[in-house]
């Protein structure tokens, strides 16, 4: 049986492929950059090109699929209940989705697609750090609006608990919150950082005003800029609080900020690189 894995580059889908392929099984890896995933992944993962913003092109891409796993993304709430009819009628019986933050449109076409579902829902992913590159390299210095703690997963974690979803049986009609195993304000994930770097970092606080316009000022519309910042603002009991999810779903513990840092310190030295331009959850 084939899974396809929509958004097969981004943060959580490549562990997605990444892991489907460990355990032996066909992935077709959908992206708009075939050449990128073509170095990431391994040789027998088929990646093919298209985007799931656009199911009505994508009858190649479903063909032969028993599997789906979709990140809900930006552009998707319109045209994310359609990709999940097209890929039903195309023979998908068992749906992986990352939900957008919230039930919206795409999560409930899931729930209501007459197949075999579970929702992951992450906290905040680990590689919302990627954001503190640039300061990080040129002034040492961080500049956030909110120092609450979150209990942020790392994304191997979240691709590790869709790929059991979706190979193994049980997690039908479940919905998983993921965290990771600690609970950490920025000014602690800094002092991390600051020792996998060898170097004295500082945060400093900015207001709410300043970290939406920065976020426009990087081409991120004033409504998108303003959910995210009021995310970090409305700090809630589920976004601070540890569970276990992760260790009962896939056997193993909850991967640490410390395992992450490790994995992506040359990222904060090195003197290029490109930045996400608006986190994650």
């Amino acid at each position: 049986m084939t899974t396809l894995v929509t958004g097969a580059t981004g943060n959580t889908g490549r562990h997605v492929v990444r892991e489907l392929a460990r355990r032996g099984e066909r992935v077709r890896a959908l992206t708009r950059n075939p050449a990128a995933a073509a170095r990431l992944f391994p040789p027998e993962v088929e990646v093919v090109a298209g985007t799931h913003t656009a199911p009505e092109t994508l009858g190649a891409a479903l063909d032969g699929v028993s599997r789906l796993h979709v990140t809900v993304t930006a552009g998707l709430a319109e045209v994310g209940p359609e990709l999940v009819r097209r890929a039903v009628a195309a023979g998908v019986r068992r749906i992986t989705v990352v939900w957008g933050g919230a039930v919206g449109p795409v999560e409930r076409a899931v729930a209501d697609s007459g197949v075999e579902w579970t929702r992951l829902e992450p906290q905040e992913f680990m590689s919302n750090t990627l954001t503190w590159v640039d300061a990080v390299r040129g002034e040492g210095v961080v500049r956030e609006p909110y120092d609450f703690p979150s209990a942020l997963v790392h994304e191997a974690d979240i691709g590790a608990v869709a790929a059991v979803a979706l190979l193994d049986g049980g997690h039908a009609g479940r919905a998983y919150n993921l965290t990771g195993p600690q609970s950490l304000t920025p000014r602690e994930r800094l002092a991390i950082l600051a020792r996998a770097l060898g170097r004295d970092l500082a945060f400093v606080p900015i207001t709410h005003r300043q970290a939406v316009d920065r976020l426009t000022a990087r081409g991120v519309s004033r409504d998108d800029a303003e959910y995210v910042v009021g995310w970090y603002s409305a700090s809630d009991a589920a976004s601070r609080t540890v569970v276990d999810t992760v260790e009962r779903v896939t056997g193993r513990p909850a991967l640490t900020f410390d395992q992450w840092v490790d994995e992506h310190a040359e990222r904060f030295r090195e003197p290029a690189v490109t930045n996400p331009s608006t986190p994650g959850r």
